[in-house]
């Protein structure tokens, strides 16, 4: 099937140990093919789009800001339909959300949905409570998780089980 969306993201491989299985039960994205990753901006451009000119203005972004350590240290929450780990700093992924959505005004972050965007790592989203709660329990035993983040991700796929997103260009930052 051909991919429907795309998405610009930071992938956490260091993450997955601690939260695959977590995921796999409780985060609907995980069941689309998506790894553990902390979003930069979603939706981006209908993968049609992706030209060259398109990419080029991605990598000029990225390669405005520099590399740096992450740490996720907590969980967080979004009242009690969301369960996420914060990342430490969140600064440079707002900084990415930022210039991206001011380069590529028509890809506003989550749809423009939420007035602030904060950076996160989702381990399970619309599932009871309790079931976060012991989610969230379970993350906790495997903080903190470091990583060095030098690239951003453009994934493509299709919002549905069996999504298949995977990776079409690596973005470094610079």
């Amino acid at each position: 099937m051909e991919p429907t969306s795309s998405a610009l993201v930071v992938l956490i491989p260091e993450a997955e140990p601690a939260v695959a299985a977590l995921r796999s039960r409780l985060d609907r994205a995980a069941a689309w093919g998506m790894p553990a990753h902390v979003t930069v901006l979603y939706p981006f451009l209908p993968p049609q789009e992706l030209t060259p000119p398109v990419l080029a203005a991605v990598r000029n972004v990225t390669a405005g800001l520099p590399p740096f350590f992450l740490t996720l240290d907590r969980v967080g929450w979004f009242g009690e339909r969301v369960l996420w780990l914060s990342p430490e700093p969140a600064e440079p992924f707002r900084e990415l959300t930022h210039r991206l959505a001011a380069r590529f005004p028509r890809a506003r972050p989550y749809n423009g949905e939420f007035a602030d965007v904060v950076p996160h790592l989702t381990v399970g989203r619309d599932h009871p409570p309790a079931d976060l709660r012991a989610a969230a329990t379970e993350a906790e035993q495997h903080l903190p998780i470091h990583a060095w983040v030098s690239t951003v991700q453009l994934l493509v796929g299709r919002a549905e089980p069996g999504g298949s997103w995977t990776t079409v260009a690596d973005f470094p930052l610079t």
